[in-house]
C-alpha cells in the first residue's frame, strides 16, 4: 500500500452547536468564514462557549485528513508543531492511537484550537482559530530526509500564512517524488494568498482540492463547472465540491460529476478533509477518477452524520464495506 505524508497546523478542534449567530455577530466572525484570532480573544471566545457544551477533538484540516488514510490502512505520517501542554498532549496521543508517524515538534507556546461554531439549518461551519504553537513552525524546521519514502505529500492551504514553509515543504516533496495535494482551506485565505498559490498550484501541485466558494476565489468564476475546468489547466487532478450537492472532478478532458452519498446530516465539520482522504486512497490504488471522487463521498457521507470531525466505528465499518462494494464494482 502507498504512504501519505501530511503538514499542517496542529489544531484541537472545539466544537460548539450555537442556537442562533448572536455570538459570531458579537465577535465580528463572517458566517462560514475562518478567521484568526488573537490569544486574547481566543480566550474570550472559549469562556463565551463553555456554558454552551463543548467537544474537544483532535484536529487540523490535513491532520483530519492523514487520521483517515491511516484508518483505510495507507502507511500515514504528520508533521506539525504543538505547546508541551493539554491540547498537544491530546493531539500526540489521538494520532499514536491511528498509528500515525508524527513529528510533532515543540514550542514554547501554547497549542494551537480550532474554536469551530456550527450554526443554521444547513449546518454551516465558522471558525475562529488560535494557531499558537502551530505557526512556530518554520522552514528551518523541516527536514528534507522527512519526505523520503512516501509516495503522496497533502499539506493543507490554512498553512500559507508562512509562505516560505509552504515552499520549503513542496520542494522537499517534490524532490522527493510525491504527489502533491493541496486543499485550498477557505475563501478569504485564498483571496489574501492569491498569487501565491497560483504559484504553488502550477510548478508543484498535483491534486487540488477546492470548495464553491474557494474555486471562485482562485479562479474569478462563479459557475463550479468552470472553474473546474479552469483549475485543471493548472494540475493533474481538479476537484470542486459543492456541498451537499456533490462534487465535480476532472483530469485533462476527462470530466465526472459525483452524486453526493446518501446520509442524515447534523454537522458539515471534517467533510472536506475526509473527501480529500478518500480520493487519495483511491488514487493510490490506481482506481480511476471517477471511483476516487465517489469514495471520497462514501467517507465524507459517514462524518456529516457526526458532530466534530471523527466516524465512529460503525460508521467505519459501513463505509469500508461500500468502498469495497465500489471498488469491485471498478475492477472485476
Amino acid at each position: 500500500m502507498k504512504s501519505i505524508l501530511g503538514i499542517g497546523n496542529a489544531l484541537t478542534d472545539i466544537l460548539a452547536v450555537l442556537p442562533d449567530d448572536s455570538l459570531l455577530s458579537t465577535y465580528h466572525l463572517p458566517k462560514g468564514s475562518m478567521q484568526h484570532v488573537d490569544m486574547e480573544t481566543g480566550d474570550q471566545i472559549w469562556a463565551a462557549l463553555k456554558p454552551l457544551g463543548v467537544k474537544y477533538v483532535a484536529g487540523g484540516s490535513a491532520a483530519n485528513t492523514i487520521s483517515c488514510t491511516a484508518i483505510l490502512g495507507m502507511h500515514s505520517g504528520f508533521i506539525g508543531k504543538v505547546g508541551d501542554d493539554e491540547l498537544g498532549h491530546l493531539f500526540k496521543s489521538d494520532q499514536e492511537q491511528y498509528g500515525i508517524r508524527s513529528r510533532l515538534l515543540k514550542s514554547e507556546h501554547s497549542s494551537g484550537r480550532s474554536m469551530v461554531f456550527v450554526s443554521g439549518g444547513n449546518a454551516e461551519r465558522t471558525f475562529a482559530v488560535y494557531l499558537g504553537a502551530a505557526l512556530d513552525l518554520v522552514p528551518e524546521d523541516l527536514q528534507p530526509e522527512w519526505f523520503a519514502g512516501y509516495d503522496y505529500f497533502h499539506i493543507e492551504g490554512y498553512l500559507v500564512q508562512n509562505q516560505d514553509l509552504v515552499r520549503r515543504a513542496v520542494e522537499y516533496a517534490r524532490a522527493a517524488g510525491c504527489t502533491i495535494s493541496l486543499d485550498l482551506a477557505s475563501y478569504n485565505v485564498v483571496e489574501s494568498n492569491l498569487a501565491f498559490l497560483h504559484d504553488i498550484v502550477e510548478k508543484y501541485v498535483d491534486i487540488v482540492f477546492a470548495n464553491e466558494n474557494e474555486s471562485r476565489a482562485f479562479t474569478g468564476l462563479r459557475d463550479p463547472e468552470a472553474a473546474l475546468a479552469e483549475l485543471a489547466k493548472l494540475c493533474r487532478v481538479a476537484v470542486v465540491k459543492v456541498g451537499k450537492d456533490g462534487s465535480w472532478v476532472r483530469s485533462g478532458d476527462e470530466i465526472h460529476f459525483i452524486h453526493p452519498w446518501p446520509a442524515d446530516p447534523v454537522d458539515a465539520t471534517g467533510a472536506g478533509d475526509t473527501y480529500a482522504a478518500g480520493f487519495l486512497y483511491a488514487d493510490a490504488l490506481g482506481l480511476p477518477l471517477k471511483a476516487c471522487g465517489e469514495i471520497g463521498s462514501v467517507i465524507a457521507a459517514k462524518v456529516v452524520e457526526m458532530i466534530g470531525t471523527k466516524i465512529d466505528i460503525p460508521r467505519w465499518r459501513d463505509a469500508k464495506q461500500q468502498m469495497r462494494e465500489l471498488i469491485a464494482s471498478y475492477t472485476r
